[in-house]
Parts: C-alpha cells; structure tokens; sequence
C-alpha cells in the first residue's frame, strides 16, 4: 500500500535532495576510477540506486552512534558506553557544560569510520530541520520520499532513528576513567568521566574564530597603530593541544576528525605575578641568540624538545595529519616567541638608541618600532619582518637538529614564511 502524504510537494523536494546526495557520492567514486573499469563503473552506479543505497545504509546505521558525550578520547581503545543527552541534566547558566550550547551544537558521532557517510545523510539539512530531526519525527513526508512502500520505508525510518540510542547496555571499561565519589555515610558513588565533545568542539570553533579570524586581525592590526576599532580581541596564553588518534583521528568519532585530532587545553591555573620591570634587549646581537631571552625561556625550551622528538617518531612518515601537527606545534613556538617580545615592545620608544644596544636594525624595528632613522638604516624599512624571520629559522634549525633529523634548507624556508607571516598579521 503506497504511503500517503499530507505535502506531496513537500516529499518531492526531498526526495530529489536524498537523490542529489545518493548521485554526489556516487559521482565522488566515479572520477577516481580509470578508464578501464567499466565493470566497477556499472557496479557502483547499481549500488547507488536509490533504494538500494537507502537499503545498505540503513543497514550500516547500526555500526555508528550520535554522541554528546564519548569515551575514546580518555583511551583509544576503550569499549564502554558513549552517551548522547539531547535534554541537559543541568540548567545553571554559571556553570561551564554542555548545557549551555544550545540548539544548534554539534553532535558528534563514535563507531566504524566507514559508515559516517550515512551521518553526512542524516545531516542534510531539510528546511528547519536536519533529515535526522525529520526521522525522530516520523515526518510523513520523508517516508513517502524514501519509498512507496509503507513498511520498508517506516523500517528505514526507525534504523536512521536509532543512531541516537545506545548499542549496548551501560557499561564502563578496564581502560576507561573511574572516580569514588565519597558520601558523607561513608559509601561512595562510583563515577565513569566521559569526554565532553560537544562542548569541545564548539571550545575549538571559538578558538580558532578569535585567533585567525579577519576581525580578530583586524583588531589586532587597530591596537598595533592605536586606533579605534568596533571590537576587541582574545589571546589564549599557555595554551596546550591535546592529539586524539594520531594519523587517524577518524578512528576516535566524525568531531575529532573535523578537528585534525586537536583537543585545546587553557590553562587551568592561578594567575603568577609577574614584575613589570621588564628591561630592553641590550649587549646582545640578537634576541635569537645564546643568553638571549629566546634561548632563556623555559616554555620555548620545553616546545622545541617536544617538536624535536615528534620529528624524530615520524622521521620516516609524511602524512596530511603529521603535516597539521607539525603546524600547530611550530605556531605554539612563533606564538610563544611573540608573547616574549610583546613587553618589550610595550617599553618606552628609543631604547634601540642607547651605545650598548647592539641588535641588528631590523631587529630593532621589530622590537622598537618607528625609532631608527631610515636614512641611516642599513635595512630598507619594508625588509625588516624578512630577516627577522630568517633568524627565527636559524634558531629554530638549530634548536630542532639532531643526529637523525639534521634541519636544512627546506625547514628554514618553511619555519621563516610562518613566523613572517605570523609578523604580517600583527603588522
């Protein structure tokens, strides 16, 4: 008995949008083929039937679940439970969780990598709903768009439906988290932390919007010249990135992999006075240099050895995901030497012109903006970012070296274009 709608037109418009996914992904497969494989051509175009697609992915829905809450993240090799909360347990507005994302979170998804085309499904958006919102919904509409067939479609509709719910019965794991939660009898509860990815992920999208934004450089452009502009901005010191799956982040859950396995974390720890008798760079040829206060700082020292042993693991590996991590861990060390020189440069203008300062002019314009004298200069004013960004290659070559990762021409290159760039923003 064919399934009867209340909007016809409704269950036509999506219909042709299940259709148009269903021939994209096919379309995908089909261009990475030769020209020689007619039989794999025919093979994937009967696959991507309609209701044969529909079919095998309803069937693959099973082997992945929605998640607001995971446990990979604590052990890659954990088996217990994940949990998706679609209603907050908690509601106080002062207090940091979940429950403060709102509707629009991003839900995450755990299981077999594989079948996360069938998320991609589920999370077509469909007017004010995703397709997923309509399924929980048993709109009508979208089963008279998956078939004609009333029982095949309403059975399609259900296994879309149970990605939210749990595959197996509540369980912790031997490499899970467990906390004993003391009571004042004298018991105690028995606690099994879980990752908080919703929350996580919308931490990352926050992060990397106030950090590399074109407001956020724009406002930091408006600072650097003293003039208005309509906001501020935010810096995140002592940051930590935490890596989730190494080369397959996938592996973890869908959110992990949109994050390139990066797991941020703040620091979590009181406020350490500092003195603010911060004094200019003097009787030295370079910031970069021994005793200099690169060389002397204690964050650097700990980022360079942690670089320096990530490129030794991967030495003979190159990946896209060992390609992101090496980026992140080299803008950890530019960030950090920026933050070094951003009291000095917050110092009284022309102390570059004392006898004993013995830095290189384009240093000096770095460091002490607008006080040498172009006439005198032996660096043009535009190529001042370009040979401090070439120290900052020297250093970091020389700080990365070992006997089986000797840093050439090739990393000097790289290292000097992101710490120049790195200028260029704050420029």
């Amino acid at each position: 008995m064919a399934l009867s709608s209340p909007d016809p037109q409704a269950s036509a418009v999506l219909r042709t949008m299940v259709e148009n996914f269903i021939q994209e992904r096919l379309q995908l497969k089909l261009d990475k083929l030769g020209d020689n494989e007619d039989d794999k051509r025919q093979r994937l175009r009967d696959e991507h039937q309609r209701e044969v697609w529909l079919a095998d992915a309803a069937r693959r829905v099973a082997q992945i679940q929605l998640a607001s809450h995971t446990l990979k993240p604590l052990n890659p090799d954990a088996r217990g439970t994940n949990v998706y909360l679609s209603e907050p347990f908690c509601t106080d507005a002062a207090l940091v969780g979940t429950h403060v994302l709102g509707v629009d979170r991003a839900d995450d998804v755990v299981g077999n990598a594989a079948a996360l085309d069938v998320f991609k499904f589920l999370k077509l958006p469909a007017g004010d709903k995703t397709l997923l919102a309509r399924f929980l919904d048993d709109d009508p509409a979208l089963l008279q768009a998956l078939s004609a067939d009333t029982p095949k479609a309403q059975a399609w509709a259900a296994a879309f439906a149970g990605i939210v719910d749990s595959k197996s019965a509540v369980a912790s794991h031997t490499l899970g988290k467990q906390l004993y939660f003391p009571l004042p009898d004298g018991s105690y509860h028995l606690l099994a932390p879980l990752f908080p990815t919703a929350l996580v992920h919308r931490l990352h999208t926050t992060l990397q919007e106030d950090r590399f934004s074109d407001a956020a450089k724009a406002a930091r452009a408006a600072r650097k010249v003293e003039e208005d502009h309509p906001h501020g901005y935010r810096e995140y010191l002592n940051m930590v990135v935490q890596n989730f799956g190494g080369s397959k982040p996938q592996n973890i859950s869908q959110l992990n992999s949109e994050r390139g396995g990066a797991n941020h974390l703040l620091a979590s720890v009181p406020p350490v006075w500092q003195s603010q008798g911060i004094k200019p760079p003097l009787r030295m040829v370079s910031v970069f240099a021994k005793g200099g206060p690169v060389a002397r700082d204690a964050d650097l020292r700990y980022l360079t050895k942690v670089l320096r042993k990530f490129l030794v693991k991967v030495i003979d590996h190159n990946n896209m995901a060992i390609k992101a991590k090496r980026l992140e861990l080299v803008q950890q060390i530019i960030d950090t030497v920026l933050a070094i020189a951003a009291p000095i440069q917050c110092l009284p203008g022309g102390w570059s012109q004392l006898g004993d300062c013995r830095l290189s002019v384009s240093e000096k314009r770095w460091l002490d903006a607008g006080t040498v004298d172009d006439a005198h200069a032996e660096t043009p004013p535009d190529d001042w970012q370009d040979e401090v960004s070439e120290r900052f290659g020297n250093w970091l070559n020389a700080a990365l070296s070992t006997d089986k990762t000797l840093m050439g021409d090739a990393e000097f290159l790289e290292w000097k274009h992101q710490f120049k760039e790195a200028l260029a923003n704050e420029a």
